[in-house]
């Protein structure tokens, strides 16, 4: 093999060592988002219907129609032991040994029942969201606002 035949390959050989570094160096940034960590699950508050339809006479039925849906929008289920569920009033629910699954909703009604996977019960004899103005705030074990949902002077409407 001449000189110049040994200076043409080892060119061809360089060049196609690049080519190989570029060709792996583009699709990393693809075979790193396979790879990427998991989505996290989001909780917040998906809806409040702070007005109990029908006449307010404190029964448990009525009491039961005044509720707040929190939602786990992620595929993990999430721990929320310790969460509290409070108005502006400072009423406080606090969330005991439950887990909400992933892209599960959980209904916290104010009155009196029996807890189930989608309906948990404050057992309040007396309403807790007022009807003209209020917020309902989501807070995790930390104490850290999760989310929150304010009606009336904060924010128009009725049944958000």
């Amino acid at each position: 093999m001449s000189a110049f035949a040994s200076v043409t390959a080892r060119r061809i050989a360089a060049a196609a060592l690049t080519a190989g570094a570029l060709v792996s160096v583009v699709t990393l940034p693809a075979s790193a988002a396979d790879h990427a960590r998991p989505e996290r699950s989001k909780v917040k508050i998906s809806d409040v219907q702070y007005d109990s339809p029908g006449r307010d006479d404190r029964s448990n039925r009525s009491l039961n129609r005044e509720w707040v849906e929190i939602s786990n929008t992620g595929r993990r289920s999430v721990n929320l032991d310790g969460w509290t569920l409070q108005d502006e009033d400072g009423r406080t629910y606090t969330f005991d040994h439950y887990r909400l699954e992933g892209r599960s909703t959980v209904r916290v009604h104010t009155g009196h029942g029996r807890d189930t996977d989608s309906d948990l019960y404050q057992d309040r004899r007396h309403y807790v969201w007022d009807n003209r103005s209020d917020t309902a705030t989501l807070r995790n074990d930390h104490g850290r606002r999760i989310d929150s949902e304010s009606w009336g002077h904060h924010r128009h409407g009725g049944h958000r």
